[in-house]
Order: C-alpha cells, then sequence, then structure tokens
C-alpha cells in the first residue's frame, strides 16, 4: 500500500502562496516588467539573428524600452565521431554567450553572466545534408542559449529596478 497522501498535492500551492512564491509571469511578478522592455543588440551575422529571435520571441518585441541586452557570442566545431581512416563523422558544436543587461536611463549594468552548451550533428551523406545539419544545429543551440539567457533574467527580475 502506497504513503502517498493525496491531499498533499492540494495543500502544496497554499504552503508556496504562505512563503511569498508568486509565479514569475503572474501580473505583478518579477517577470512581468521584462517583457517587451528589452532592446536586444542588433545581430551581425546568422547565430546572432538566431538568438535575437529567440529572445525576442520569449521576452516580446521591445515596445516600452528600459533596458539594453548586449551579447558576444562563441562557437567551436569539436570532431567527436572518427572512423578508423580517421574521417570525422559527427560534431559538438559548442557555443558560449556572454551578455549584459543595462538600464538605458543610466547606463548602469544591472545583470550578466555567461551561458553555455552543446549541439550535436552528423557530417555523413553529401555535402549539402552536412552542411544543412551544421545549420541546423547552429540554430538550435542559439535557442538553447537564448532560453538560458530568459531564465537568468528571469531569476534576477525581482531585484531589477
Amino acid at each position: 500500500m502506497s504513503s502517498f497522501n493525496r491531499r498533499f498535492l492540494l495543500l502544496a500551492p497554499l504552503a508556496l502562496a504562505a512563503c511569498g512564491f508568486t509565479p514569475a509571469y503572474a501580473p505583478g511578478g518579477g517577470a512581468d516588467k521584462l517583457l517587451g522592455t528589452i532592446w536586444v543588440q542588433d545581430p551581425t551575422d546568422k547565430n546572432g539573428f538566431d538568438l535575437v529571435e529567440r529572445l525576442e520571441e520569449r521576452l516580446g518585441r521591445p515596445e516600452d524600452i528600459r533596458y539594453d541586452l548586449g551579447y558576444r557570442i562563441t562557437t567551436e566545431a569539436v570532431g567527436v565521431g572518427i572512423t578508423t581512416d580517421n574521417q570525422i563523422t559527427r560534431y559538438n558544436l559548442k557555443g558560449v554567450v556572454d551578455w549584459t543587461l543595462t538600464e538605458r536611463a543610466t547606463g548602469a549594468r544591472i545583470a550578466g553572466g555567461r551561458v553555455q552548451n552543446f549541439t550535436a550533428y552528423s557530417a555523413t551523406g553529401s555535402t549539402v545534408a552536412g552542411l544543412a545539419a551544421e545549420e541546423d544545429a547552429a540554430f538550435r543551440l542559439m535557442r538553447i542559449l537564448a532560453d538560458q539567457i530568459v531564465a537568468r533574467l528571469i531569476a534576477e527580475s525581482a531585484r531589477l529596478p
């Protein structure tokens, strides 16, 4: 017989509310002040475009700009699958984004950091298939890194001016 008590599921939200927990995207929640207020640095390449696209998808297009988000993207492809005749068949695409959030009115840095992750792609098949796989891996990587930046911004949002 299970010792799980269903009443726990009913009482858990009350316990969270009692300790001051509020959902980030609730009206008046910490992340509410981020939506539509962050201007992201203009992209200069495909990776930058994909990163900015995802950030604006998650945070909204800037309408009432209060913050500026600057970033620097670094990527590196590392061969991880090698055949007996030294042909690379699989790559890891590692990416790092250093980002900074500044308040537009004062120019003061209020948040920032570094996010990093990787995706992988196969280099087998035709040249066109390999290039398409590499492009798709870069697209997925920028989305992952943008989501990590948004998660950090949400964590910091309660302390933003």
